[in-house]
């Protein structure tokens, strides 16, 4: 019965109302024809051609024929897809922007985009309109929207061998004039970072719960939470990212990739810092060259963690050594947290090409340290893969989320260069074949498959959208409160509201 009684094509699918009225306004109004001129012809009100023309009625199949014979048009001409003018498609664009959810926010009149509205008026309406909807669009961007735009960075950071030399040449240059001559990095020459910038950095106890630094820009002021752990890496690295910030020219982001680059480079800046290229390659050119190659001294040498170590080394080792190389954290369920390769090990990836939250082979060595008893110390592992044969050393450890496990990796004729390369622990893998290590075993399978009935644990975090904001996850107001309180007062101003 619908069919008969609307607007819609041979297959019977509804056609656009709003495209449908506007063309039928067009129409009109080039034949020099009034609502009420119309409306006698094909036998209905000038307020219900109103209400057509506006998009706010589907006209019937007969009141459809009956405009096209008034017009002198067919009926398909009436349902074209495309609007019959670019003004009419911005009345259009307008019409709609207005009906947006988003709109109803704003408290704003509506402006009918009627013949009286200036062409440009018209343009610049429906293109602040569209930024509006980009925007609103882009604050709750979805899970998949963030992992595309970091495996975009990673393709990027892989294609460069994950080296940046332009960050490594800032870093380097300000370490060197804090007074940096070789080893750790001092929080002195940190805090010395940050004066030639005119920053000083204050410790305070209430930093915002959403945030872990904030920069007054208006006094020149660098909060972090407070010192602790002297001498540990974490402070330092915090800083220097702060620091990073003004070094680099970051502007406030416009998008979550924005974010999600800046973030990268900060990381790779504070990295530089606390290890200089200079001091770095002097270290591993001259345990190379001893094939005595291993994370755990470049960890000591510069004071930082091993996670930190190991992902330096993948910035140098390429770059200066000529050394394709692998690195991968993953959670104690043996999902993927952060993951690098340039040497060809076959990460598992979704249909996006993410890493993230994908199981590693059960074969693996960064999988198998976590079963191992002794955990204190370094594991050595071969791996033999579709892709080749890799060497990987793997260290162990415990966050505040649970357990995790990093490895450090080279392909199977790089090994040379590395302490533990004398292993004999060899596993093999076939992944992403299930038959490897997902798929269990054909007897279990026929005993419990209807068998049983475990309940899965859920992730919340997927039901969520991304973080919004200018600075996606960080309360303003608390912010700005927290930026109140501690700023320092102007000469005069007295301290009641």
């Amino acid at each position: 019965m619908a069919a008969q009684d609307s607007a819609r094509d041979d297959a019977g699918a509804p056609h656009d109302s709003l495209t449908l009225g506007r063309r039928v306004r067009h129409l009109r109004t080039g034949r020099g024809l009034t609502l009420e001129a119309l409306g006698h012809r094909v036998g209905v009100t000038p307020s219900l051609l109103s209400l057509v023309e506006n998009g706010r009625r589907e006209p019937r199949l007969a009141l459809l024929r009956g405009l096209a014979d008034a017009l002198d048009v067919t009926v398909a001409d009436l349902l074209d897809t495309e609007p019959p003018s670019r003004r009419a498609a911005l009345e259009i664009a307008l019409d709609r922007a207005q009906r947006f959810a988003g709109f109803e926010r704003l408290a704003l009149p509506t402006v009918r985009p009627g013949r009286q509205l200036p062409l440009p008026v018209l343009e610049q309406l429906v293109g602040l309109h569209e930024e509006l909807q980009r925007r609103d669009v882009e604050a709750v961007a979805t899970p998949e929207e963030a992992r595309r735009a970091n495996t975009q960075i990673r393709l990027e950071r892989q294609a460069r061998d994950n080296y940046l030399p332009e960050i490594e040449r800032v870093a380097e240059q300000l370490a060197r004039k804090a007074g940096y001559t070789g080893g750790a990095l001092t929080h002195r020459a940190v805090s010395r970072m940050a004066e030639q910038l005119g920053f000083t950095i204050i410790h305070v106890d209430d930093l915002p719960s959403s945030t872990r630094t904030v920069t007054d820009l208006a006094h020149g002021r660098i909060y972090l939470p407070p010192a602790s752990t002297p001498g540990g890496h974490g402070l330092r690295s915090l800083a220097l990212q702060a620091i990073a910030h003004r070094v680099l020219g970051h502007e406030r982001p416009t998008s979550y990739e924005d974010f999600l680059r800046q973030r990268m480079e900060i990381t790779y800046f504070a990295s530089c810092a606390l290890m200089p290229e200079q001091a770095v390659v002097a270290h591993l050119q001259q345990h190379k060259k001893s094939k005595d190659l291993a994370i755990e001294d470049l960890r000591d040498a510069f004071g930082v963690t091993h996670e930190a170590a190991a992902q330096r080394f993948t910035s140098l080792a390429t770059h200066h050594l000529a050394i394709p190389v692998h690195f991968v954290r993953i959670n104690g369920d043996g999902a993927i947290y952060r993951a690098y390769a340039n040497d060809g090990l076959p990460l598992p990836t979704d249909v996006t090409g993410a890493i993230e939250g994908q199981l590693v082979c059960r074969h693996w060595g960064v999988r198998r340290a976590l079963t191992s008893r002794d955990r204190s110390v370094e594991s050595y592992q071969y791996t033999d893969t579709p892709a080749g044969t890799f060497w990987c050393s793997t260290q162990t450890g415990t966050t505040s989320t649970g357990q995790m496990s990093l490895a450090l990796g080279v392909p199977f004729a790089s090994a040379q260069w590395f302490r533990g390369r004398d292993t004999t622990v060899r596993h093999s893998s076939t992944c992403p074949d299930e038959a490897c290590c997902r798929r269990p075993p054909a007897a279990a399978a026929d005993r419990w498959r209807d068998a049983s009935w475990p309940s899965a644990r859920i992730h919340q975090q997927v039901f969520t959208a991304l973080p919004t904001g200018a600075f996606p996850g960080v309360d303003a107001r608390e912010v700005y409160a927290f930026l109140d309180r501690h700023a320092p007062r102007d000469p005069g101003t007295s301290d009641q509201p």
